[in-house]
């Protein structure tokens, strides 16, 4: 059966549509994955809508190894697994890297497991510029999109006490079962006490709440900045940040932290706390990857908040 993927096609509708594609040719140490599901984020999707005919998006995708990697790394034939990509993930057939794969618990699904690559793997590593967090205060902007609610849900889990900056107020639930302690309602952060000083801002709307925010961080703190949702331009009063005293601003690329540390040590960890009940996957959307330019849209234009899944149907 021919493999098939979803390809950039500027004269669809949406620019998004899957056509058959060549089957993958592994390296050494990688392993061809038949893909189940895979979940969508807003940077694939952005590039997606200027990338040139014939480009593959994709970045996380969950399904069942058929061949092993023939250096005998990583999982092996048959296994269920998470995995990652730098591009063309999302794809009935897939050659992944073995570091960047991480084997399923049984209990945790396909659909589950999809949704933790980037997003999840965004909030660990994140998280971690603020070092030890127990009884730390930590500012999680843009806290209901799929980053947020997983840096919720870890800061919580590391001790912190965790503020969330969502926009609207039917938000703010959500946002508490996620494990905010204080959640600050308004498209402004506001700069006045009783929010802050913070020991570990994890920023992803930029514009002027990141300027607010850098203001807020209290001495030895970092402000990790890792989208501009909210604006590319931000002007901030110097006079509040430097005398702060060893302050710091992060910028944060996920595909550049995993040159240290490989995918799969952090998506196993992320899996096992999806089996052990400690992490959820906040999942809005679920459809069949036929929908993949219509869903694409609705994540744009932030109809739902969490996470966008796709089912490749079987006859992929």
């Amino acid at each position: 059966m021919a493999n098939r993927a979803v390809v950039v096609d500027p004269d669809a509708p949406g620019r998004l549509v899957i056509r058959e594609v060549g089957e993958p040719a592994p390296d050494r140490g990688e392993a061809i994955v038949r893909v189940a599901s895979v979940s969508l984020n807003r940077g694939e999707v952005r590039r997606s809508q200027s990338a040139q005919a014939g480009w593959r998006p994709g970045w996380d995708f969950a399904g069942t190894v058929e061949l092993t990697a023939r250096d005998g790394s990583g999982p092996k034939e048959g296994a269920r697994v998470v995995g990652m990509l730098a591009s063309g993930a999302w794809a009935a057939r897939v050659a992944a890297p073995t570091h960047a794969l991480a084997e399923l618990p049984p209990s945790v699904s396909f659909t589950q497991a999809s949704t933790l690559p980037v997003a999840g793997l965004t909030a660990l590593y994140a998280l971690r510029k603020g070092g030890l967090l127990l009884e730390q205060a930590v500012l999680i902007t843009g806290a209901t999109g799929g980053v947020g609610d997983f840096a919720l849900q870890l800061a919580r889990l590391s001790g912190a006490r965790v503020v969330a900056h969502i926009r609207r107020p039917e938000q703010e639930a959500q946002a508490r079962e996620s494990g905010a302690e204080t959640v600050v309602i308004g498209s402004d952060l506001p700069a006045e006490q009783p929010f802050g000083p913070y020991h570990l801002v994890v920023d992803s709307v930029g514009g002027s709440t990141l300027g607010t925010a850098l203001s807020l961080l209290r001495e030895g703190g970092t402000l990790v900045s890792l989208g501009t949702s909210g604006g590319t331009q931000t002007t901030f009063d110097a006079s509040k940040f430097y005398p702060i005293g060893r302050a710091t601003l992060y910028g944060f690329i996920l595909f550049e932290e995993l040159k240290t540390e490989p995918a799969g040590r952090g998506l196993a960890l992320l899996s096992q706390l999806v089996a052990a009940g400690r992490l959820k996957t906040r999942i809005s959307v679920e459809s069949d990857w036929s929908e993949v330019a219509a869903v694409a849209k609705q994540l744009t234009d932030r109809a739902y908040p969490g996470k966008a899944v796709l089912h490749l149907t079987s006859e992929s």
